[in-house]
């Protein structure tokens, strides 16, 4: 009894841990780096591009393989029937036969006109370019999840504010209620104020509606399954770092920009590697040099071999003196052979035979072809020098919009906080005044609800700016902070 009493206890304290474990681990916070980082380790579109660069490798490699030899097996088996020639005696016969060859053959260039090199040298920069477009892709994306991080504080912000305008109303809605029913207030005071209760409802309802969106929204760029549990972790906006906007100057930060951005990077990467296989395509136009060489031999079934030999000296004829006849023998022996079946690998070794060669490739005329990837490889240059051009030319107007975008943010900012202050003291005084029964309760309720449009506005103003100076300073290549 003692000892299952015993497993019991130990039993509920090991579930006891698991499931402080998992409430630990259910209350863990996603900060903005940890977001990033999750998605940049399970976007989906990176795992893709990275594939991509992968696959770019693997040509390059393969062009630095091809610098080498190449060598080739042949062999065949065949069967023959009919009239035909003995592969061994070229004599011609009537009769089936079974043959085989075996050839071992390799060939490399030894001068090609640099082709190759500039090859591997294009293959070499286009890897680099892989690189750089992965790079900015994960830029894209981190920028990405930084603004769904924002927008996520943003609505969690909105819903406090949301809530708090809810306790004020129903406050406001309980004092209002015991002064209706001490009859010192109409009725439709009350009738009023619990019409504004159930609009502030929702809008609380509203509020937790979009934080969720957003917090779904987040979810998808991270890869992180709908499901799970997730708590992003509250970074107060103004504690949020930003940059001074008098040292982000477009044009300091466009020269930054040039310097580190991806898009750029690949840009040059693209141009090099254009320019390399320009020069490949026309080594091509050149005569190429190859050494070659093989090794070979053959079989065949029918195929015989001298197993013995021996002297004889048979009669060639006879005569016939004086009625008798007698035989005529060669004045010298001849040798009489005998034949057997030639073994496998006797007849390799007979037929074994070797080569040597060099050879002269002269391209005459091959339907324009050479000259045509020679043209298309210079105007592939030009092209990409136009796509450098265009994506600078892009990147400079984004930056020179991100700061325009970022002083009517910060003005629109300060702006709205003079109007929230404002507001605030508007509604003090209202209710003040509606206390002592000098004002309405609709003029209240319309004080509350400017005051609570202005937060919310001021709220939003506040993200705004932060989130146009977080994308000046990304623009400095330098990542996202918060």
């Amino acid at each position: 009894m003692n000892y299952f009493c015993s497993m019991r206890y130990q039993f509920l304290i090991i579930i006891t841990l698991l499931a402080f474990g998992t409430t630990v681990q259910g209350q863990e916070k996603w900060s903005l780096v940890k977001c990033v980082e999750y998605a940049l380790t399970n976007n989906i579109s990176i795992k893709q591009t990275e594939l991509q660069t992968n696959t770019t490798a693997l040509q390059l490699k393969q062009s630095k393989m091809s610098r080498l030899p190449n060598l080739n097996f042949n062999s065949g088996p065949s069967f023959s029937n009919g009239y035909n020639q003995d592969p061994t005696t070229f004599s011609l016969i009537t009769q089936s036969y079974l043959s085989t060859s075996f050839q071992l053959q390799s060939s490399a260039e030894i001068f090609n006109w640099f082709s190759k090199r500039n090859t591997i040298a294009a293959n070499d920069w286009e890897v680099q370019a892989a690189k750089a477009n992965v790079d900015k892709l994960k830029n894209d994306i981190a920028l990405s999840v930084a603004n769904s991080y924002l927008q996520i504080l943003l609505a969690m912000e909105q819903e406090k504010i949301v809530n708090v305008q809810l306790q004020q109303s129903q406050a406001q809605l309980y004092n209002t209620r015991k002064l209706v029913d001490a009859g010192s207030l109409p009725e439709l005071n009350a009738a009023e104020l619990e019409a504004q209760v159930a609009r502030d409802s929702s809008t609380v309802i509203n509020s937790k509606g979009m934080l969720a969106q957003n917090i779904l929204n987040l979810k998808a760029l991270m890869a992180l399954d709908a499901s799970t549990p997730f708590e992003v972790e509250i970074a107060p906006v103004d504690k949020i770092p930003v940059d001074k906007i008098a040292d982000l100057q477009p044009e300091s930060v466009y020269a930054l920009a040039i310097a580190n951005m991806p898009q750029q990077k690949f840009n040059e990467f693209k141009i090099k590697a254009a320019q390399k296989s320009m020069a490949a395509a026309k080594g091509q136009l050149y005569p190429t040099i190859s050494v070659f060489g093989g090794l070979g031999s053959r079989y065949n079934n029918r195929s015989q071999e001298i197993i013995g030999s021996s002297f004889i000296t048979p009669p060639i004829g006879k005569v016939t003196v004086n009625s008798v006849d007698y035989n005529v023998y060669p004045l010298t022996p001849y040798t009489v052979y005998t034949y057997g079946k030639q073994p496998f690998f006797s007849q390799l070794n007979q037929n074994f035979n070797q080569s040597i060669g060099l050879s002269i490739n002269v391209p005459i005329f091959n339907g324009y072809s050479a000259r045509s990837n020679f043209e298309r490889s210079k105007v592939n240059i030009r092209n990409q020098q136009l796509q450098k051009d265009l994506d600078n030319q892009s990147l400079k107007q984004n930056i020179y919009q991100a700061y325009n975008a970022a002083m009517v943010a910060l003005e629109t900012y300060n702006a709205g906080i003079k109007s929230m202050e404002t507001a605030d003291r508007t509604f003090n005084f209202a209710q003040k005044r509606y206390e002592v029964g000098m004002m309405s309760t609709f003029e209240l309720i319309t004080n509350q609800n400017n005051l609570f449009r202005a937060k919310l506005q001021n709220a939003l103003n506040h993200f705004d700016y932060v989130f146009k100076m977080k994308v000046l300073e990304f623009y400095k290549g330098q990542g996202i902070k918060l």
